[in-house]
């Protein structure tokens, strides 16, 4: 085949239609590829514009739960102290069934170190001569308060030792509602658990419970 062969017209057409026929194919090409790149750019506007919206309403929302949070915060500080004043009643009782007998309840005690600065507050403090017992209340416990209230137990232990204190420290979390994963880690810490039960609170705690000592 001849050089000039591969660029001869198909049988029917002259060479000036087949080119014609090519350049129109060319530009058909090119529009439907101008067509695609408009639609692409009009889809890219509208997902920014939903994007946005979204974006919007994340950070509206985000500002709701932060101010919700910010009210119910009052809230449950004073949902704590209505626990408090649930559990102060019985709570020598609840001790008493677990064979843990106090001559001293006390309320709201503030540690404070040597320059008169408040190192950490308990809820409720029980005492004798051999055992002290600090409960922290709140309405619903979460992991996070169980946590803090550990803190607290370690730096009550320093604070007894400043004077010479050496009787065993353990821990008590009460509240109205508790998750199952609440009461595990509660549990897991070494705290005894006491719950509300009508109008009073009950001990919740496992069979042949040990509870950890400070």
């Amino acid at each position: 085949m001849a050089a000039t062969d591969k660029y001869r017209a198909p049988e029917g057409l002259t060479v000036e239609q087949f080119w014609e026929m090519f350049y129109a194919k060319i530009a058909e090409n090119e529009e439907r590829n101008k067509e695609y790149e408009r639609k692409r750019a009009e889809e890219k506007a509208e997902f920014d514009r939903k994007w946005a919206g979204m974006v919007e309403n994340w950070e509206r929302a985000d500002r709701r739960i932060q101010e919700a949070n910010r009210q119910v915060g009052g809230i449950s500080n004073t949902f704590g102290e209505v626990i408090e004043h649930l559990v102060l009643p019985g709570i020598e009782d609840r001790f008493a069934e677990m064979g843990l007998r106090f001559s001293q309840v006390s309320p709201r005690r503030k540690l404070k170190d040597s320059a008169g600065r408040v190192v950490a507050e308990i809820d409720l403090l029980l005492e004798n001569k051999d055992t002290i017992v600090a409960v922290e209340t709140k309405g619903k416990p979460s992991v996070k308060d169980i946590e803090s209230h550990g803190g607290k137990l370690e730096k009550l232990r320093e604070w007894l030792g400043e004077t010479g204190d050496r009787r065993r420290i353990l821990g008590a979390v009460a509240g109205a509602v508790f998750g199952s994963g609440e009461r595990l880690a509660a549990l897991k810490t070494g705290f005894y658990v006491v719950v509300q039960s009508g109008d009073t609170m009950r001990m919740d705690v496992p069979e042949g419970f040990e509870p950890k000592v400070w």
